[in-house]
């Protein structure tokens, strides 16, 4: 049956209404209708649905019930990073964060900064196709999350279609999923009425409920979010400043903490702080600190990012909450370094909402400086709000019965002798490659995707293959036959090929790659791309001395003393010569110093076609050149894919040359 004209108008009408009242509600606690006519207007909509289905789209309010569920989430490579911010536990940090930019700027006066309470969620990317919410993303590592768009879908606060005419082609928003404190104490209360799970906290629950492959589930948690920034964006200029910004996001319909503020100085962001701490525990949702950021966009651009953090912008997290309880055993972990950490068995405690019962110890030299002994009671905090740690023992409280903590002699996991360098204040097994303890996190930390990339080898396989006797270092890997891997569990034949393929493919690397792979104490991919852009081949490396390794840039007498240790190292010695016999080899690398891209700055921007732009950035950097995250008039090259955004007009507006696919590829093959 076709329905009419009038239907259709009736339809878009009522869906207009609906998300007003929706808006109104959940964004603006301000609404202007009872519950009972708002659920009125929804069974209104959902029955002319009912009745004519050719009328339902995606952006209907019928649509956030959620359907069936996923066999699991797929990945969604985030065109500009989800970047992580520097943390601030005082307000001197604070201070010092101010004076590092003012620095930096060559600035005596004030900077504008933008005030945000700092959600403990979880961060989100919306993307937005022509006004209509077409791909929602997790975090993930910063540059690859998981596609949540159906779970998102479910959140009443966020807009299915943005309200207004000025509508960027393609907008792309970040923000903070989370729980407030009355949705979780009505969940909890619904769990253990029904025999269900309870969760610790709210973000815990927020991210647990993000992350059903049942959207239905989703649908059924009280989730909300609130909007802080932008990702990709194009067809239109992005507001001069970040507070412009969020006023632009609340015109489009999304949902923006009312507590953020303008501080016209970094004295009144302190101010601000300490007026949020004291109304925190009043707020209807949970926080762990503020986020100030610079407000200027131009600024920011000025200052760039270091790591994966930006320097316009840092977190002031507040003190962590501290509770007593009793050290009932101390265990030592051995990391994938050999390093022996001893961690507190504690009587069971809650800490802000979470339940602890083990806490880091740290090393042997805090444990002496802590006068911490077994059996003592002891002050515990969440540093930063997050990882559990042991603050302070209680000595008027200690037993009699109190046993002193001890280094031990052996390798809990392998029995190996136990060494401690002078100076040093870590313990270290001296098992080497030939620990279980270290071998394991040395085979998962070879095969990660910044390392040698082995897809399929997950952590629980590697331990599968360890366990079950198939390898013993990362060199066994090339060396797995079809027949063994067939016998493990869950691994079928394809499975098991999928796995030799993987490794086939991965013995195709390149020199950085190779010795971040390696694991050596300290190297991490930064200083791995310095060593091979420095001496092009593995064989120099092999014979650096100290003097000869801190000549290279950020390479201090430190990591130069663990560089030459470990390849002296007979063992590591023999499973190189392993690998290599293996069939990993890299191209050759072209030194920087001879590159005619040396100290240029390039900026990748939308897709590329015939290589990921983790493998673009390696082969500029390779040749001397520097990628960086954002245009600016320091900017040499902006490389466009397919569907580039912000970054390209930018590039044209300041002069900056840009190539496409075709001409950065010949550019490569010319070198």
């Amino acid at each position: 049956m076709k329905p009419t004209e009038e239907l259709i108008a009736r339809v878009e009408k009522l869906r207009a209404e609906i998300e007003k009242h929706n808006y109104l509600y959940h964004s603006l606690d301000d609404p202007m209708i009872k519950d009972d006519e708002f659920d009125k207007l929804l069974s209104e909509l959902g029955a002319i649905e009912q009745k004519y289905p050719q009328l339902i789209t995606t952006d209907s309010p019928t649509q956030r019930v959620g359907s069936a569920p996923l066999k699991q989430f797929s990945q969604v490579r985030h065109d500009v990073p989800m970047l992580s911010l520097e943390n601030a536990f005082d307000d001197e940090d604070v201070l010092a964060f101010d004076k590092r930019i003012k620095d930096r700027l060559s600035l005596t006066k004030n900077i504008e900064y933008v005030c945000e309470p700092k959600l403990d969620g979880l961060a989100v990317s919306l993307r937005y196709e022509n006004g209509e919410l077409v791909q929602a993303a997790t975090r993930g590592d910063g540059e690859t999350g998981e596609d949540v768009t159906e779970n998102i879908r479910t959140i009443k606060m966020v807009p299915l279609r943005l309200k207004g005419h000025d509508l960027p082609r393609i907008l792309e928003v970040r923000g903070e999923v989370y729980m407030s404190k009355s949705g979780f104490t009505r969940l909890n209360a619904r769990g253990l009425a029904h025999g269900e799970k309870v969760f610790a906290n709210p973000r815990n629950a927020a991210a647990g409920s993000l992350r059903q492959l049942d959207s239905r589930i989703t649908a059924a948690r009280p989730l909300s979010i609130f909007c802080y920034g932008l990702g990709t964006v194009s067809d239109q200029a992005v507001p001069d400043t970040q507070f412009e910004i969020l006023s632009t996001l609340r015109k489009w319909g999304f949902n923006v903490n009312h507590e953020t503020t303008l501080a016209k100085s970094i004295e009144e962001c302190v101010d601000f702080y300490h007026k949020i701490g004291a109304k925190r525990i009043q707020l209807p949702y949970e926080i762990d600190g503020v986020v100030y950021k610079v407000n200027s966009r131009k600024l920011q651009e000025k200052l760039g990012f270091v790591s994966r953090a930006p320097r316009w912008a840092i977190a002031h997290k507040f003190p962590a909450e501290q509770v007593k309880t009793i050290i009932e055993a101390v265990e030592f972990q051995v990391g994938r370094t050999g390093a022996l950490t001893p961690v507190a068995r504690l009587r069971a405690v809650s800490v802000g909402g979470v339940v602890v019962k083990n806490a880091t110890l740290h090393n042997m030299d805090e444990v002496r400086r802590k006068d911490v002994f077994v059996g003592d009671t002891v002050i515990i905090q969440r540093a930063g709000d997050v990882i559990p740690e042991v603050v302070s023992s209680i000595k008027n409280l200690r037993p009699h019965d109190a046993q002193k903590i001890i280094l031990p002699k052996k390798c809990p996991v392998c029995h190996s002798a136990v060494e401690q360098i002078e100076g040093e204040s870590v313990a270290r097994c001296s098992g080497g490659l030939f620990c279980p303890a270290q071998r394991k996190e040395m085979i998962k930390h070879f095969a990660s995707r910044r390392a040698m990339d082995i897809e399929g080898l997950g952590d629980k396989l590697v331990e599968q293959l360890i366990d079950s006797g198939n390898i013993e270092t990362v060199a066994d890997l090339y060396f797995l036959k079809l027949s063994q891997l067939e016998n493990l569990e869950r691994m079928a034949e394809k499975s098991a090929q999928n796995l030799l393929d993987a490794l086939e493919k991965s013995k195709k690397t390149t020199l950085a790659r190779f010795l971040y792979a390696l694991g050596i104490r300290e190297v991490g991919e930064a200083t791995a791309k310095s060593l091979a852009n420095h001496y092009a081949d593995l064989k120099p490396i092999f014979s650096a001395t100290d003097e000869s390794l801190q000549k290279i840039n950020d390479i201090g007498p430190v990591v130069a003393k663990h560089i030459v240790a470990f390849f002296k190292e007979p063992h590591n010695d023999k499973v190189i010569d392993q690998l290599l016999k293996a069939g990993i080899h890299w191209p050759a690398v072209v030194k920087s110093a001879h590159s005619p891209l040396t100290g240029k700055t390039f900026v990748l921007t939308g897709t590329l076609r015939t290589m990921t732009r983790d493998e673009a950035k390696e082969k500029l950097e390779q040749l001397g050149a520097k990628v960086a995250g954002s245009v600016s008039a320091k900017t040499s090259i902006v490389v466009a894919g397919e569907d580039a955004g912000s970054k390209l007009t930018k590039a044209e507006a300041l002069g900056v040359e840009v190539m496409d696919e075709n001409k950065f590829q010949q550019l490569l093959h010319s070198l």
